[in-house]
């Protein structure tokens, strides 16, 4: 996700708002309220739609311009940091949107995710994958040391092989594996054992 969010108050313009999406190059953003709470997502298309519908003022007259809770989306479709990349690809495909304000506990605007984001993660190459495994859960979570499991990764696909004396370990690995983003499958492979996929957490 990004951290850094350009966001809108309930009362910011629509001209506000679309000074906003062309300064930073952004088409969307979450509308928050004093709390950091969204409260909807208001986007290009909506802008777009606003201006389409609107009624031509008489001549002298002064311009509406309406404020963002007019013209957002609600409620704010969001997820939770923790949620898997493939998850939030999937909501952001059955609701039809662009980007998902990622939210805490209570509901605080934390970060966002946009699919630009969500295709640089599918993009990741297996080495970079291999690399996380080795340093990060075999030698970082579980204290072993390098070489103790063999790490390999093909098309996202993880195998771990090692002695049978670490096949609890092995198993962990396999389990946190799971949780990287461009892991698409996990195998382990254990002495005397017919290879075996590890399903997937919950």
């Amino acid at each position: 996700m990004t951290a850094d969010v350009v966001t809108a108050s309930q009362t910011t313009t629509s001209t506000s708002v679309a000074r906003l999406l062309e300064r930073h190059g952004i088409s969307g953003l979450p509308v928050i309220d004093h709390d950091d709470k969204v409260l909807g997502v208001v986007s290009a298309s909506d802008l777009v739609r606003e201006r389409a519908a609107r009624q031509p003022e008489p001549p002298g007259a002064a311009v509406r311009e309406p404020p963002a809770r007019e013209l957002m989306s609600t409620p704010a479709v969001t997820v939770h940091p923790e949620q898997r990349v493939p998850d939030a690809a999937r909501l952001m495909e059955r609701r039809g949107v662009e980007r998902l304000p990622v939210v805490d506990e209570e509901d605080r605007l934390i970060g966002i995710v946009t699919r630009r984001d969500l295709l640089r993660v599918f993009l990741r190459g297996d080495d970079e994958i291999r690399r996380q495994v080795s340093e990060e859960i075999v030698s970082g979570e579980l204290g072993l040391p390098p070489g103790a499991v063999a790490v390999s990764v093909r098309d996202g696909v993880v195998t771990l092989a090692g002695g049978a004396e670490l096949r609890g370990a092995i198993a962990r690995a396999g389990v946190a594996a799971w949780r990287l983003d461009g892991v698409v499958g996990v195998v382990n492979l254990v002495p005397s054992a017919t290879p075996a996929r590890v399903a997937r957490p919950g």
